[in-house]
């Protein structure tokens, strides 16, 4: 689980600060105010760890991808690509241990900082180039030791390789000839001539893995949902989640019912099966009365999405139903069908879904960050953009009702009133109470309401003078 974030010079963000992250993690801003380029970035080193181009740098971004950056030098704040792009973030690891053969010391680690600067190396060409990555390793008694890379000076023949730079920790050279280090693994990663070099360097490879063992459970869900259809070709296959735009919902519901996953959402609760779990999450969002996934042909796998809708005994096809309810169930389900210890980025899950549904939508996320799987919690996290203040106030109610623990909640907001943006830290109480609200984010419903009244009484007085004034008129006839 992501522990901290920070993002230098990308995008509209010349240094959003140390973004602290929690299983739930809120982004607030208005329209293009930069909220987005915060999980699009998640996604772009994602897509980028998953590369099979080992000396691409970042994978910015096609028609295929989750996200598509586009050129280099257009990803840099404000353009000014003699900036790098610089990015650290942290993360718990399951809690591991190697030995120095040379020493025989050893080293325990449970967390992992890493940092890494990126720069356009040539503009004409749209190149770009590790400058430099650092881990650092620690546990709860602090700080293990510091290793990474980072290009050389360039030297009189002209060459710039690669040095390893490490603290509290000595490595030991191979004997035989010295060949030079030659640039990483896309953004992070150490190249097996690091790990020749050296007698001891076995470990590097492992910070490797961890790297790419991290971004496998990035899972992203955009704004914009696929349609729903009337028929699903079902070929058995197993989706690693519901799709960038939910296209592979209906097969992750199938596959996790064919694999009998079951999941419990309430603390002593009973386990139920995956499909009945999203049936009551839709419930009690009060968007339907049930649903159902029927097989209609024996010889192929063809099946259909039936709704039964509120207020009515009458099974409809779910195309036949209100948009929103086709648009949020990839929500709902990439949220209790991505593995345990996912990372989970939404863009605006409330997107046509009526204020109440909206706040009930905050309720399942507080549901799939506290449900079990496997006789074990399933320790998701959630990093959601969203516009909706009924979301935002059901969330502040939960914290105020303990339903949702303080320490599990962090929220921001964009602030677009200077150059460049802050990314501001929400200050919510143990009551749910936000000290620092974003003035005139949500609108002014309260201001709205007494100038409303206001409106009625002033325009009370001028039909009641109108009146008076019409009465003493036919007096005077």
């Amino acid at each position: 689980m992501l522990k901290r974030l920070r993002i230098q010079n990308f995008k509209i963000w010349k240094d959003t600060g140390t973004i602290e992250l929690a299983p739930l993690t809120v982004l607030l801003g208005s329209n293009s105010s930069g909220k987005s380029s915060i999980g699009q970035f998640l996604m772009l080193l994602k897509q980028s760890v998953a590369s099979s181009d080992r000396k691409s740098v970042l994978m910015t971004g096609n028609e295929n991808s989750a996200v598509d950056i586009g050129l280099p030098s257009e990803m840099i704040f404000n353009k000014e690509t003699s900036h790098p792009l610089s990015f650290n973030y942290s993360w718990d690891t399951d809690k591991y241990s190697f030995s120095d053969p040379q020493s025989k010391k050893y080293y325990n680690f449970d967390t992992i900082d890493f940092f890494a600067d990126v720069e356009v190396k040539d503009v004409a060409m749209q190149s770009l180039e590790a400058k430099k990555f650092e881990y650092t390793l620690s546990q709860d008694k602090g700080f293990i030791l510091k290793v990474g890379l980072q290009k050389k000076e360039e030297g009189a023949n002209g060459n710039r390789g690669y040095e390893l730079v490490y603290d509290n920790y000595s490595f030991t050279r191979s004997v035989g000839r010295a060949w030079p280090i030659t640039s990483p693994v896309r953004f992070y990663g150490f190249p097996d001539e690091a790990v020749a070099y050296y007698q001891n360097a076995d470990f590097l490879q492992k910070l490797n893995l961890f790297q790419e063992k991290l971004f496998s459970k990035f899972y992203y869900l955009g704004p914009l949902r696929t349609k729903a259809k009337r028929i699903y070709t079902w070929t058995g296959n197993t989706p690693d989640s519901v799709g960038f735009q939910g296209e592979d919902t209906i097969f992750a519901i199938l596959a996790a019912k064919n694999q009998q996953r079951m999941l419990n959402t309430k603390h002593g609760g009973k386990r139920k099966g995956f499909d009945i779990v999203i049936g009551e999450m839709l419930k009690k969002m009060n968007l339907i009365d049930d649903i159902k996934i029927e097989r209609i042909s024996e010889i192929r796998q063809d099946y259909v999405v039936k709704i039964k809708t509120k207020g009515s005994g009458n099974w409809v096809d779910i195309p036949d139903v209100g948009f929103g309810v086709s648009q949020v169930l990839p929500v709902l389900v990439e949220l209790f069908y991505a593995p345990p210890g996912s990372t989970i980025i939404m863009e605006q899950p409330e997107l046509h879904l009526h204020p109440g549904a909206q706040a009930g939508l905050a309720d399942v996320m507080i549901d799939a960050v506290h449900a079990n799987e496997y006789s074990g919690k399933r320790n998701i996290q959630l990093i959601i953009e969203t516009h909706s203040e009924h979301f935002l106030r059901r969330l502040q109610r939960r914290i105020a009702e303990e339903a949702l623990e303080y320490d599990n909640f962090r929220a921001y907001f964009v602030n677009t009133q200077k150059f460049p943006p802050s990314l501001d830290g929400l200050e919510v109480d143990l009551f749910g109470n936000i000290a620092n609200w974003p003035q005139g984010f949500f609108g002014d419903i309260s201001g709205d309401i007494a100038m409303q009244s206001k409106a009625a009484i002033d325009r009370r007085i001028r039909d009641r003078d109108k009146a008076f004034l019409d009465v003493a008129d036919k007096v005077d006839e």
